[in-house]
């Protein structure tokens, strides 16, 4: 991993802002993901994230924080907040943004418990694969603590194979639909292309049972989004 990501967050806090990230995937085309949203304050959060902060409690885990705007926000509501990513560059952002506890972790070599795990911004993309959904959530239960949660949002993202007349164009000879290749791009140098995972609410919530989680619907989004709190079975 070259850390395109990193370098793009570390230009942006540096003041060497010139220019964004080009982000697209395999079914779709160049989108442009401003910087200055990447360092968002609560208020301009979507209200999915805005609510999973609500609802945050104890001691935290935020997987993939980025640049630690939601680590940052919780800290100032006095939690206890790890902040994880495996990006270099947006740890150091985080850290001089203000995040104490902030370290470059990959989650399934995380080994501490915790009263919330936060995967927020599609938290379930750092799955990659179907196949490796159980895997995940497997690992994500050992971290929680006897009443822990764990606040993760997705999409359905089945409308982006809609065709004019409503119909669906999905290959059901392929894998799951929400499988995506994931590319981004930066001042002209691109990343190795990399396995994201854009999870339905009923096939997230299947996967739960299978692991011994249960998963509640807390809130859905204006454009096929949702934000699931999953916690242990009773």
């Amino acid at each position: 991993m070259k850390d395109i990501f990193g370098k793009a967050l570390l230009d942006y806090h540096s003041g060497n802002y010139s220019e964004d990230i080009i982000t697209s995937t395999n079914i779709s085309d160049e989108d442009v993901l401003p910087l200055p949203y990447l360092f968002r304050d609560f208020n301009d959060m979507p209200k999915l994230e805005q609510k999973a902060l609500q609802l945050a409690k104890g001691a935290v885990l935020d997987i993939g924080c980025g640049t630690g705007n939601h680590s940052l926000y919780l800290q100032q509501k006095g939690l206890e907040v790890k902040a994880i990513d495996i990006s270099k560059g947006a740890i150091k952002v985080a850290k001089q943004r203000g995040v104490l506890h902030a370290k470059v972790v990959d989650v399934l070599d995380e080994a501490e418990r915790f009263d919330t795990l936060l995967l927020l911004m599609n938290g379930t993309g750092i799955f990659q694969e179907l196949i490796k959904v159980s895997k995940y959530l497997q690992h994500l239960k050992s971290l929680l603590k006897p009443k822990g949660q764990i606040l993760i949002d997705s999409s359905d993202i089945k409308y982006m194979y809609e065709d004019e007349d409503g119909g669906l164009w999905v290959d059901t000879n392929a894998g799951y639909y929400g499988e995506l290749d994931y590319f981004i791009s930066y001042k002209g140098e691109k990343e190795h292309p990399m396995k994201w995972l854009y999870l339905d609410f009923d096939t997230l919530k299947l996967a739960c049972e299978t692991v011994g989680l249960q998963c509640e619907l807390i809130l859905e989004g204006n454009h096929f989004d949702y934000l699931a709190r999953l916690s242990l079975s009773s």
